[in-house]
């Protein structure tokens, strides 16, 4: 099946940690898996790679390492949002200028503008790369929703402001995109367990916190939906919906961080503050549903 640009299991990757230096060997480990495994894109330095606790170098560094490792195997989708415009647009620009294919662009997180000045900040992003950006909304974590009137207006005016991750956790949200701009607008789910509902009202894949390790079985569902075997679909789903709710029985990435360490593909499952180690009755709940899915 051929996929549209920037659809089907796209990973947002964690990034590793060793001694509180980024470990990269473990992220070129990290990234080979994913493209083993099918990933149909990747993502450096959104919430799950940490953004927040990266200086802009170490942010630059990844991204430039994830490029320069997939090749141009796989789309590369720089996380390049903030919640200072000028910050977000020379993120943006850098990104652009280091090759990545596409950029993710979260709402600005704590100021929590109008939508007017929602529109201003990802317009002003805008005029800055003509590569695909991916708006992203994720209320529970920024405090505001891009709404779909400023996703119209954006996707009215920049041709290449085509996707959204959605994040906000309601299906009829994506009915409402859908609704409004139909083949225009790119639908992602933003969150792993609701994938699935997601793309049976029209989402065409997910920008997914749980193929750090399942890549292949995510990838097996989506296709699936994508297929319209949504019997199928909904196997696949039942059979990982232990782990999606469980990879965030406390805040992402710490319990992917984890996971990937116990499977081996990363070293060390260290995360850095304010986020810390899970605790033992957690760990033990997350270790019991990674060994049954073994």
């Amino acid at each position: 099946m051929k996929l549209r640009p920037l659809t089907g299991t796209i990973t947002a990757l964690a990034t590793p940690f060793d001694n509180g230096r980024i470990a990269f060997a473990d992220l070129e480990k990290l990234v080979a898996y994913q493209i083993r495994g099918g990933i149909n894109g990747l993502v450096p330095v959104g919430t799950t790679g940490e953004s927040p606790t990266l200086d802009h170098e170490e942010h630059m560094e990844v991204i430039r390492f994830v490029i320069a490792e997939a090749r141009g195997r796989v789309p590369v989708i720089a996380g390049t949002g903030s919640n200072s415009t000028h910050e977000a647009i020379e993120l943006t620009r850098q990104a652009h200028d280091a090759g990545a294919n596409a950029m993710l662009v979260v709402a600005p997180y704590y100021n929590k503008p109008s939508q007017e000045g929602l529109f201003r900040h990802f317009s002003a992003i805008a005029e800055v790369t003509d590569r695909p950006i991916v708006l992203y909304s994720i209320p529970g974590r920024c405090g505001i929703e891009i709404s779909v009137g400023v996703v119209e207006r954006l996707r009215a005016r920049y041709p290449h402001v085509a996707w959204v991750k959605e994040a906000g956790g309601s299906v009829d949200r994506v009915d409402q995109l859908k609704q409004a701009m139909g083949a225009d607008i790119t639908v992602l789910s933003g969150d792993d367990s609701l994938t699935l509902p997601f793309m049976a009202v029209g989402a065409e894949g997910v920008i997914s916190v749980a193929s750090n390790v399942y890549v292949r079985e995510i990838g097996r569902m989506v296709q699936a939906a994508l297929a319209n075997d949504f019997r199928k679909a909904a196997r696949l789903h039942r059979q990982l919906y232990p782990a999606f709710k469980t990879l965030f029985i406390e805040p992402n990435p710490v319990p992917i961080k984890v996971a990937l360490a116990r499977a081996g593909i990363i070293s060390s499952a260290a995360v850095r503050p304010p986020l810390c180690e899970m605790t033992p009755a957690n760990a033990r709940t997350l270790e019991q549903v990674l060994a049954r899915l073994d």
